[in-house]
């Protein structure tokens, strides 16, 4: 029976002839992403924040009336309540400000949250509490810091990687790849206004992963083809190498889709952002490794013989003398 191929042996597709356009469009949208994220911000979760998080599911009601709770929390006397729906319209949740003295008293916020699910079900029979999330303001200072470190360092560390594992112009590349997955990872959570917790800082690591494998794939062809082709032009040896590698990137990314679509579609609510995350970081990853990180190498004036070592003068007057040996 002939074997199913996804990709033919043959492919030759021309993906550098649109470079320029697509670098264009690329770093429009990183600067889109970090503008939404300074304006618009991150809807972050408790654990960044701090504060105290309660999630209600009204199971009867196909919307949630989140005006009339913002009023009955609000007329409890713990400060204004931040409402918010997430997943479905009937799903809420509701963050509050830890108490004053509850640092020192952890009864105080046990207390508020027991009066505000109280007065919920009594004014809302059909309120299911999901959820109830408490974390300190000093704790969710350590978490934020220590989310933003292991971002930062994970890709330094992959940059040097990459540099070590190749040469320094591939760890640029690599590295303005990464930039361009996150970034655009965190405008997706801006535009929508998705819960960013913890969980989400997972799916980005998850996602730098992701595309390191991917560009190491790319480049390590690249570093092939750079040795057997010295005389072949720099954007159609990106383009043989990128073609010879589509089989594997098709077929891995598809595995992976299909499993992430099934999460989005019939997983439970609580991963739906970090499934959401690692699905678009397929998509960007994957055409960051072709038209990113692959690109970038023109720029930087690597050429089949970049690497090549140069002859010194006492190396050409030992083989001149080999040769009239």
């Amino acid at each position: 029976m002939k074997l199913l191929k996804l990709i033919p042996d043959n492919t030759n597709i021309h993906f550098l002839k649109w470079r320029v356009p697509f670098y264009i469009v690329s770093v429009i949208l990183i600067a889109a992403s970090w503008g939404l994220v300074l304006t618009k911000g991150l809807n972050l979760g408790v654990d960044f924040i701090g504060g105290q998080m309660i999630r209600v599911t009204f199971e009867r009601s196909p919307e949630a009336p989140v005006g009339e709770l913002r009023e009955q929390v609000g007329r409890l006397g713990y400060g204004e309540p931040v409402i918010q729906r997430f997943g479905k319209p009937n799903e809420i949740s509701i963050r509050m400000k830890l108490p004053e003295g509850s640092e020192s008293d952890a009864a105080l916020a046990d207390k508020m949250s027991r009066t505000i699910t109280a007065d919920i079900k009594k004014n809302h029979a059909d309120a299911r509490i999901d959820g109830v999330d408490s974390v300190s303001g000093k704790v969710s200072k350590e978490l934020g810091w220590d989310a933003f470190k292991a971002l930062g360092l994970a890709s330094l560390a992959v940059a040097a990687y990459i540099w070590l594992r190749f040469e320094w112009q591939f760890g640029v590349g690599a590295l303005f790849a990464l930039i361009h997955d996150v970034s655009l990872t965190l405008g997706l959570f801006a535009i929508t206004g998705m819960e960013f917790d913890l969980n989400i800082v997972a799916a980005l690591l998850t996602l730098i992963g992701y595309s390191l494998n991917d560009t190491i794939v790319v480049y390590d062809r690249i570093r092939e083809n750079m040795k057997k082709f010295r005389k072949m032009p720099m954007p159609e040896l990106l383009d043989l190498s990128v073609n010879e590698t589509l089989a594997r990137t098709i077929v891995t990314s598809l595995s992976m889709l299909i499993t992430l679509v099934a999460l989005l579609l019939l997983g439970p609510d609580v991963i739906f952002g970090f499934t959401a995350a690692i699905t678009l970081g397929i998509f960007v990853g994957t055409y960051s490794s072709v038209y990113m990180a692959a690109p970038i190498l023109i720029w930087l004036k690597v050429n089949p013989n970049s690497f090549v070592p140069t002859e010194s003068a006492l190396d050409k007057q030992e083989r001149l003398a080999r040769e009239r040996a």
